[in-house]
């Protein structure tokens, strides 16, 4: 098939192999029709082994690499000796109990004879998009990682119902890269990126090698998925590269056929990049900086002030009171001793704990709170600036006066 420049407003070229090589945290993941031999039902030990040998030259090189796996239930289905076909959910369910511990031991037994330790995470749908959850799930991975362990994450599809589940591991990569503020995800797939139409269907289908903006035509070219093992297929990819994108983080479509297939992509293998117009750091600041409404205000002085306009966390000394009722996790204003908004911040504490901890030094927070939590009110990296020292008051700041 001859490869083509595509004229869109949206492409144009870059090395391929920069964003991969330039990642601090990467994610990567891997379906079922690369894991699962489709005529034994088994994994495919071989190739998962340069895989993992990939996975290896990563975090040999300084990066932090977390691995969203599909592969449970179509393991899982042939030990059960369940037809081929569409499963009933219940019968989904029970594959995936069966199969995620073979394929829990295939990774704990190929990575841990190289000395890494490997971490199983199984997630739900819910894990994302309830608060506390979230936060309870990010909390956990950037543990593991800070731990030097390699999180293996799958959907919890023994207990996730049809009304809760991501339905394909595309889609919950995607929500691990923003909760992880990855860098760059890779999805490897048994198609090598996107065309402009179905290439097994039509043999003038142009190849795409990158995307700026996912355009409604860049969407029209997504079809349905071909594999029998897996659920996902371009349009899910596609949804994926939405929530990557708007998370700062670059997305790459590849075929994971071939052996090594990540330092295949670095060597210049064909494929899909889909580039963010921002980092992950900016996107997760802008969002925080866009809240339409914080759930409450935390009043700082001056010390804080200049250590926040140093680029220093917020820490509970330097709080001296707080206005309206917040959970942890929600996002608050951050109101400097003018009376008027300064910031605003993913507050590590309810309303309650932090009423009882400010003004007081992150080693006591212990023994005040009977549990220990983070030693800062606010991270740097979950506070955003939304007025300039010595700026006119901005229109939020009315509204973070008025919060009682």
């Amino acid at each position: 098939m001859r490869e083509v420049a595509v004229e869109l407003p949206n492409a144009y070229s870059f090395p391929m192999s920069s964003p991969l090589g330039a990642a601090r945290r990467i994610v990567v993941k891997v379906g079922s029709a690369l894991l699962v031999d489709r005529e034994s039902g088994r994994i495919n030990r071989g190739w998962l082994e340069t895989l993992v040998a990939d996975l290896l030259l990563l975090r040999a090189r300084g990066q932090q690499v977390i691995l969203v796996s599909s592969g449970a239930i179509a393991l899982g289905r042939r030990e059960l000796k369940l037809a081929t076909g569409a499963l009933r959910l219940e019968e989904s369910q029970a594959a995936a109990a069966v199969g995620q511990i073979r394929l829990a031991h295939a990774y704990k037994e190929i990575l841990e004879d190289q000395g890494v330790t490997v971490a199983q995470v199984l997630l739900t749908l819910e894990d994302s998009e309830r608060r506390r959850r979230y936060l309870n799930a990010r909390a956990t991975l950037e543990a593991l990682l800070a731990l030097g362990a390699l999180p293996v994450i799958n959907e919890n599809d023994t207990v996730a119902t049809a009304e809760i589940r991501y339905g394909d591991n595309d889609r919950l990569a995607a929500r691990v890269a923003q909760m992880t503020g990855a860098d760059c995800l890779v999805l490897l797939s048994d198609v090598e990126g996107l065309f402009t139409a179905d290439p097994h269907g039509d043999p003038g289908a142009q190849f795409i090698e990158t995307v700026r903006e996912l355009t409604p035509q860049i969407e029209a070219m997504a079809g349905s998925s071909r594999s029998e093992t897996g659920s996902g297929g371009m349009a899910t990819k596609i949804l994926a590269a939405k929530i990557a994108m708007a998370a700062g983080c670059h997305l790459c479509i590849a075929a994971g056929q071939p052996q090594h297939p990540v330092r295949r992509i670095e060597e210049g293998a064909r494929c899909t990049w889909f580039v963010p117009s921002s980092t992950p750091a900016a996107a997760r600041k802008q969002w925080i900086a866009g809240t339409l409404k914080p759930a409450g205000a935390i009043v700082i002085d001056a010390g804080a002030l200049k250590a926040l306009q140093e680029g220093k966390s917020l820490l509970p000394a330097g709080v001296v009171a707080t206005r309206g009722r917040f959970d942890r996790g929600d996002t608050v204003s951050i109101v400097g001793p003018d009376g008027y908004e300064f910031a605003r911040g993913i507050c590590a504490y309810s309303d309650g704990d932090a009423a009882r901890i400010l003004g007081r030094r992150s080693s006591e927070i212990e023994r005040l709170l009977g549990f220990r939590g983070r030693d800062e009110m606010i991270h740097r990296d979950d506070l955003a600036i939304v007025r300039a020292p010595g700026a006119a008051m901005a229109e939020t700041s009315a509204a973070a006066q008025a919060i009682p």
